[in-house]
């Protein structure tokens, strides 16, 4: 996605699906589900990109809405992606919307630089459509829900799942 090679201060991304059907993860995916070894090398590229960004001075962000119980996805993010993009530099919330929305859409979306948003498309089952420049944005919104889950969300290294070791 070429906004987020070109961003000069921040990177938010808003995550509200609760699975997504990735074809390049699948594999892990049912590795960790069979109660397999997280690879070597786990998301490297991304952690990488990550790191680069985080020593440039610019910041990513992320807050990810969780439903209880977690479905299986979110239970291999927990368990194999996240931490691996806490410690690469991610500043990464958890936001627990098992009870409250707090308000926040039912759209994922990229905000970069308070001044550029994406929206990032899937179909139910997760399963991604395409990502689209939103044109003439409501900044103000986009920022208020960017605040209002950065707010109710908790940080990754201090959430508890609930789920056990595992997920």
């Amino acid at each position: 996605m070429r906004y987020f090679d070109a961003f000069t201060v921040s990177a938010f991304r808003l995550e509200i699906q609760q699975t997504y059907t990735i074809p390049a993860e699948r594999s892990n995916v049912e590795l960790f589900l069979a109660g397999g070894e997280r690879p070597l090398g786990h998301n490297a590229a991304w952690h990488g990109r990550i790191e680069e960004i985080v020593s440039s001075g610019r910041t990513v962000q992320r807050a990810k809405a969780v439903r209880r119980p977690l479905t299986d996805y979110l239970r291999y993010q927990r368990a194999w992606s996240i931490p691996g993009n806490v410690a690469a530099g991610e500043d990464y919330r958890m936001v627990d919307i098992t009870e409250n929305d707090w308000d926040l859409p039912e759209q994922d979306f990229w905000l970069f630089d308070e001044a550029t948003v994406v929206h990032l498309d899937y179909h139910p089952d997760g399963v991604f459509i395409g990502a689209e420049l939103v044109e003439e944005p409501d900044l103000t919104q986009y920022c208020r829900w960017r605040d209002v889950a950065l707010s109710h969300g908790v940080p990754f290294d201090g959430w508890d799942a609930g789920a056990g070791p595992a997920g």
